[in-house]
Formats: structure tokens, C-alpha cells, sequence
């Protein structure tokens, strides 16, 4: 830990003397506390950091240029998908993923930083319960998941594999989320195949430049978004690991996707198969004005444009078929090589764009009393994880049914999409889809035969019966004890 006269060098350096404002008033114990933060602090990263978050906010106010000009869409060789291919090339994708999976060269990572603030609660989403009659959390069903696909793999390869799950937290969730897998026992997954770490917190900043307080003795801190994963893969070891493990692919997604297929073998083996070293999933968008990136080339480059980087008439360009041109919606589901993971964090990771979020960060003001703002007041810098598609040497896209694969829980209920209402009906219909598609029979609790309920009331236990359907099989051995029931006023 670095002594005061030191603190008070490096921040004068930086240009953040005013930190150590309240000083004085702090006791032994915050003084210990805020010095031992103080000393992660590197003063010419921390100057370069104040100095770039207060220029982007200013170029926000800014008329920005356009990318209308410069778009184009991915160019059909390098899109694949469960409705674009035969049943023989998705028979194939498949068992090429299961190949691999069963080699012990498959494993995924959860990016898990956030907090469930927009759902309203005081702990991480991946604890959340959407409602479900068996009462799962998201993490839970995607652990079961894992289980599942493990399974599926070593039955069809006769060896006994393991899919490691990399977790990536911040300092807001890693304790919770280490607390709630041991309550747990880790969903029944080998500890050791779990890998949690954090990634980098970053200073708040106002609009003049200046690191905000959050307390006394405090900075106020975040998250430096999910692009924040190549810096953390570094810092703590998690490549190494890997490369020992024998990881050769990595499948990465976000944590509120209650739809998100872990490890999917089609997904992985069109990757594989295709010699990519990046790969996106993406659904088709809704309607030309719905509020998702897409993934396009931009001046021959490959990356997520957002929404408001163009304009209307744009994103209503319609393609030969008369579907929008520009219809790849990014739902934050990737496919990485482990050599092109090592590739970025070497060479690339400092070329990362830096993209800015104003935020209502809670301070303290000139005199010590803790202000909740009531209109942004602060700079959050934040990469993204999909910046990297430019660095890509082979990249594809493979598009998925949005009923299929993409729910997110983003909002608490009562907001008007991506709510647990919405995440818990998508599940339940699609359970309902794939006990039809299985041809099964319902029956009552004394085994007497029903007609089929109506959508939306069938609930299959993931760890029992995974994604079956997208493999073309008949679930002919399908358990009706598996198949629970809600009441209509529950759904």
C-alpha cells in the first residue's frame, strides 16, 4: 500500500488532487481503506482516462458523422443459420461441435459484471428468478445446461469431457455470485470447471474532467463494460488457464439471455467448420426501427452498429427477398478461437474504442454531504465486447430464430418488452413447442389423458431435456413427470 505523500504526488500528476480533499476528516481505518484503492491507480492512465472521457462527452453533444455511406451488409458467404441450411449441413455443424466438445476443447464465458439494477434488485441477474414453476434462477439453467450438453457429448463420444464455465464479475457481483454457487454446490458442476474473476473498475468522471467522490473517502467506480473482458482475461491468468485446460474455442454471452443455448454444438461446429477465429449469432430484427445494433462491414471493417448511428431511411432498406437489408440484430452471443483471444489481448486490446454513457452518479459535494443527482452528472466509459470483430481475419455470422434463442430480462415488470414476464413466457413456449414437436402425450396427476394446455403452460426441467428440437430428433422417451403445469394466472 502507497503512504499519503505518495498519494498526493501520483494525483497531483494525474491532475486529481481534490480526491484527497476530505483527508483530514477521514479515520484510520477509511484512511487504510482509501489508500489501499488509491494505490491501483496508475497516475498517467488515470490523466489519459479523465482527459478522454471528457472530450467523448463533449463530442456527444456534437452532430456525429454518419456510417450510412460506408455500411454494408455481411456478404451471404459468411451468414449461416438454422433456417438458411438443410437438415444434412446442420447434422453436420452439429456433429462437428460435439466433436470438439467431447475433445475437452470447447468451453464457455459468462460476462456477468452487471448489477440487477434495471430489475430492481440488490443482487446479480444471474440470481434472478423469473417466475418458473420449479423456481430456477438463470444461473441454474444455465449450469443444468452445461450438465446437459457434457452429457449429450460423452454419450455420443464415449468419453467422459467437461465444458469449463468461465464467470466474469465485477466487484459489485463477484461476492455474491461466489456465495450463491457455493449455497448451491455449484448446480452439481465440478467447482474446479468453474472459474469466476473480476473485471476492472474505472473512475466516474464529471464533464470538466474530474474524478467524482462517491464518499469521503471513496471514488465512485464502474465497471469498464463487457469489452472489459480482454484486459481481465490477462490480468487474471484466465488465458493461461485455458491454454492449460486444452480450450481451443470459447463460446461468450451475457448473463440475462434466459433462451441462451451453452456450448451449442451447431453454433460451434459452422464456426469450426468454417475456419472462423470470431463468430456472431444474431436474429432477424423485428421491424426496421427496433432499438438493436447490427452487425454489418463498415468501410470493408466488420463491427456492431447501433441504432443511432444512422438514419431512419437506412435501417428500412429493403434486399432483393424484400427483407431488410440490415437485419442482423446483435444479441451479444459469440464465438472466439482461444489464439485469437490471446491475439487481441496482445496486440489489440489498446485499440479498443472507448464509448460513453452519462450516468446519475451518486457524490459528495465541496461540503462533504452526499448528493443523489437527479440528471446525469458523470461520465462512464465502457468498451464492448463486440469491438473486436474488426481484428477478425475470418469472420461469420450464423442467424437463429429469436423465439428460439433471445429473451433477454433487461427491465423489471410493468416496462413493455424484455421484462421476467417476457423471459418466463418465452421459456414455457418454447417447452410447449418442443413436447408437440416431440409428439408426447399430457396427462393429469392420476395419468389420465388431456387435451394439450395452451401455450405457454409447459415447463421442462432443463437439466432433463436441452435444446433437442434444433437436432430434428423425436423425443419419443419424453417423461410425463418431466412436463409441470401452471395456472392461467400465473402465465
Amino acid at each position: 500500500m502507497i503512504s499519503i505523500e505518495e498519494a498526493r504526488s501520483r494525483l497531483d500528476l494525474a491532475g486529481q488532487s481534490h480526491i484527497l480533499q476530505f483527508w483530514d476528516e477521514l479515520g484510520a481505518e477509511e484512511r487504510n481503506r482509501f489508500l489501499a484503492d488509491l494505490s491501483y491507480l496508475d497516475p498517467e492512465e488515470l490523466r489519459d482516462h479523465c482527459r478522454g472521457a471528457a472530450e467523448a462527452a463533449s463530442r456527444c453533444s456534437s452532430p456525429q458523422d454518419r456510417l450510412d455511406e460506408l455500411m454494408e451488409p455481411v456478404p451471404m458467404e459468411f451468414i449461416g443459420g438454422v433456417c438458411r441450411s438443410d437438415k444434412k449441413t446442420l447434422d453436420d455443424w452439429e456433429n462437428e461441435g460435439f466433436l470438439q466438445i467431447s475433445l475437452n476443447r470447447v468451453a464457455v464465458l459468462l460476462l456477468a459484471g452487471g448489477q440487477g439494477t434495471r430489475l430492481g434488485v440488490p443482487y446479480p441477474k444471474g440470481m434472478y428468478n423469473v417466475g418458473l414453476p420449479s423456481g430456477k434462477t438463470l444461473y441454474q439453467i444455465q449450469a443444468e445446461r452445461i450438465r446437459k450438453v457434457q452429457e449429450l457429448a460423452s454419450t455420443r463420444h464415449d468419453s467422459m469431457c467437461k465444458v469449463p464455465w468461465y464467470i466474469m464479475t465485477s466487484e459489485f457481483t463477484l461476492e455474491p455470485t461466489e456465495k450463491f454457487f457455493k449455497e448451491n454446490n455449484y448446480f452439481n458442476l465440478d467447482p474446479s470447471d468453474v472459474v469466476m474473476f473480476e473485471q476492472r473498475m474505472i473512475p466516474a468522471v464529471t464533464f470538466d474532467g474530474k474524478v467524482i467522490l462517491e464518499g469521503k473517502g471513496k471514488i465512485a467506480m464502474a465497471p469498464d463494460g463487457n469489452g472489459g473482458l480482454y484486459r481481465a482475461l490477462v490480468d487474471n491468468g484466465i488465458l493461461e488457464d485455458m491454454k492449460k485446460r486444452g480450450v481451443q474455442y470459447l463460446h461468450v454471452y451475457c448473463v440475462d439471455n434466459i433462451l441462451v443455448k451453452m456450448a451449442d454444438p451447431v453454433f460451434i461446429g459452422f464456426c469450426v467448420k468454417k475456419g472462423a477465429d470470431c463468430g456472431a449469432k444474431v436474429v432477424e430484427k423485428a421491424y426496421p426501427a427496433e432499438p438493436v445494433g447490427v452487425v454489418c462491414r463498415v468501410d470493408g471493417v466488420y463491427q456492431v452498429v447501433e441504432y443511432s448511428e444512422v438514419l431512419p431511411e437506412t435501417t428500412a432498406l429493403r434486399g432483393p427477398g424484400g427483407g431488410l437489408l440490415y437485419s442482423a440484430g446483435n444479441i451479444c452471443n459469440h464465438f472466439f478461437t482461444l489464439e485469437f483471444l490471446m491475439d487481441v489481448a496482445q496486440n489489440f486490446e489498446g485499440k479498443l474504442k472507448q464509448h460513453v454513457a452519462l450516468k446519475k452518479v451518486p457524490f459528495v459535494d465541496a461540503k462533504g454531504t452526499a448528493v443523489k443527482p437527479d440528471k446525469p452528472n458523470g461520465i462512464k466509459m465502457e468498451k464492448f465486447v463486440f469491438d473486436v470483430f474488426q481484428f477478425s481475419r475470418n469472420f461469420v455470422v450464423f442467424e437463429v430464430l429469436r423465439e428460439e434463442e433471445f429473451s433477454p430480462l433487461k427491465n423489471a415488470d410493468g416496462a413493455p418488452v424484455d421484462t421476467p414476464t417476457t423471459a418466463r413466457r418465452s421459456l414455457l413456449n418454447q417447452h410447449y413447442r418442443w413436447v408437440l414437436a416431440a409428439e408426447a402425450s399430457f396427462v393429469d396427476p392420476q395419468r389420465e389423458s388431456i387435451s394439450p394446455p395452451k401455450s405457454g403452460w409447459v415447463h421442462i426441467s432443463s437439466h432433463l431435456l436441452w435444446t433437442c428440437h434444433i437436432f430434428s430428433c423425436k423425443m419419443s422417451k419424453l417423461q410425463t413427470e418431466v412436463v409441470h403445469y401452471i395456472n392461467e394466472t400465473d402465465v
